[in-house]
């Protein structure tokens, strides 16, 4: 048997993690395991730096793909694969940018979302987080949007699908789970 790989990319705020989160529980009858590659950041320290595109101010580049350990990244997802689980979700915002890891994958969805609709979710996240509302509006302006528009925007060209990420379609998710099923079921031979 083989593993089925998903891709979900999409940039910050999407409902990356929201819709593999409803994949999952979907394919609940199945051995489904989900990476998260925000679990890859680097350390602070480590991460590469930008300067705002008007202010000029030095920023930690979080959505710069140097900023993740996609190496580490690569490997667990071998090793998981090895594990003999039926279906893994790859999500990130960097899941199509590797091409040792876009290469795994065999179903490549991108959730897109209006960018006001993002800028208001990252915001919400990050001060429910304890941030301050004003360095989050300048640090998203400055350093976020245009690093998004820059690596991960053109990888929704490389999708299979495009997911809605403001409207969860009960329709269009039963099409990507029966796709699944009937994918998976083919490798069960």
């Amino acid at each position: 048997m083989r593993t089925y790989v998903v891709g979900i990319s999409g940039t910050s705020g999407s409902g990356k993690s929201t819709f593999s989160n409803n994949l999952q529980e979907c394919l609940s009858d199945y051995k489904v395991i989900v990476i998260h590659m925000d679990e890859y950041y680097k350390e602070e320290f480590l991460r590469p730096k930008m300067k705002g595109i008007f202010d000029g101010k030095e920023y930690i580049d979080d959505n710069h793909p140097m900023a993740l350990d996609l190496e580490r990244c690569f490997m667990d997802i071998q090793e998981t694969i090895k594990g003999g689980i039926d279906i893994l979700i790859v999500e990130g915002i960097f899941s199509f940018y590797d091409t040792r890891i876009y290469d795994m994958l065999d179903l490549k969805i991108f959730v897109d979302c209006d960018a006001d609709e993002r800028f208001s979710r990252r915001l919400l996240r990050h001060l429910s987080f304890g941030q301050n509302m004003e360095e989050q509006a300048r640090r998203y302006v400055q350093a976020v949007q245009p690093r998004q528009k820059e690596y991960v925007e053109p990888a929704k060209w490389k999708a299979d699908m495009i997911w809605n990420g403001v409207s969860q379609s009960a329709i269009g998710m039963e099409m990507i789970v029966n796709w699944i099923r009937a994918k998976q079921q083919k490798t069960r031979g």
